[in-house]
């Protein structure tokens, strides 16, 4: 049996369906699945049962025997919501739990971690555990992560295997619920569709020309690969990045979704706003050397790859993965 939390969530669901795929069925979707529109990321696939999110540690007590695997996928995620109350139950205290029961039942882990750990980068996109502690987030969110995998380091008692991966800008089907959290592509997907434009920030630093700022943009059939990976793999525990290792402009993105629909190019820029203009992220890239190091070997989507799949079999005919 296979735990996974944040089940009906973007990732958590498109895990689901990968496990799915392999013939993993015995499989526990924990999440608040209050939610009618993210409920339908589950909807046709194959699952033993649901666990409400507050209920979960009842459950594991008298469960455990037969879980093989938990993925702890399901978190706040909200980069804008600055209540660091919220991000400390449902991010840090919740994993705390996780981690817990994991090292008490002797069961391996999987977690989200983010790279909006790195804040602006200062320390540059390695995944050293050394620089851990040094990292300063922009945000409550990214904070509540930090503050985990900093935790996770210090334990003297782990999971036999563990993995925290920090996840860089994934898109991809089963985002339809995440409304502003969803990906840059996701809205240039609905701008475009319904005003046949795009507008992007305006750059505000003289040594980037205006929709040039770079990201990491990661699919998230990528992603879920890794993950399935790291759950065969049991060995090499820590803290690893997860993106495709090659940052790509908004521009970039923008023209791939534009090309992806068929419809001619028409982006124009807007400044960005002032409450977020300080905090804003004008690169992100991922340093793969550690996962590849240990036996990773697949290649990653490219940008015109992802965005085209994305944009073709799913956003187009609003089909769920």
């Amino acid at each position: 049996m296979i735990i996974i939390t944040g089940a009906a969530g973007f990732i958590g669901s498109n895990i689901l369906t990968k496990l799915n795929t392999e013939n993993f069925k015995d499989i526990i979707l924990v999440d608040d699945f209050s939610n009618i529109e993210k409920n339908k990321n589950f909807s046709g696939k194959t699952f033993t049962g649901k666990v409400q999110r507050d209920d979960f540690f009842d459950w594991l007590q008298y469960n455990y025997k037969h879980v093989q695997f938990i993925i702890h996928i399901g978190a706040r995620t909200d980069t804008a919501e600055f209540d660091s109350t919220i991000f400390d139950k449902l991010n840090l205290n919740y994993s705390k739990r996780i981690w817990n029961s994991c090292v008490e039942y002797g069961l391996p882990l999987i977690y989200a971690s983010s790279a909006a750990t790195y804040g602006m980068g200062e320390y540059g996109y390695c995944d050293s555990h050394e620089i851990i502690e040094k990292l300063k987030p922009l945000n409550p969110y990214g904070e509540s992560k930090n503050d985990f995998d900093k935790w996770a380091l210090k334990q003297k008692k782990k999971p036999y295997f563990w993995a925290g991966l920090k996840f860089f800008n994934v898109y991809g089907p089963n985002e339809y619920h995440k409304g502003r959290m969803a990906s840059v592509i996701f809205h240039a997907f609905n701008q475009i569709n319904k005003t046949k434009a795009m507008k992007l920030f305006r750059s505000h630093k003289p040594d980037f020309k205006d929709g040039e700022q770079l990201r990491d943009f990661v699919y998230v059939k990528d992603v879920v690969e890794v993950i399935y990976f790291l759950m065969h793999h049991r060995k090499d525990s820590g803290i690893y990045n997860l993106g495709t290792g090659k940052a790509r402009t908004f521009l970039d993105l923008t023209r791939n979704t534009f090309n992806a629909m068929n419809i001619p190019e028409a982006i124009s820029f807007i400044d960005t706003p002032k409450d977020i203009r300080d905090k804003y992220q004008y690169f992100t890239e991922a340093d793969m050397t550690k996962l590849r190091s240990i036996g990773y070997s697949k290649d990653f989507y490219s940008l015109e790859e992802g965005v085209k799949d994305y944009v073709k079999n799913y956003l187009a005919n609003n089909k769920y993965e």
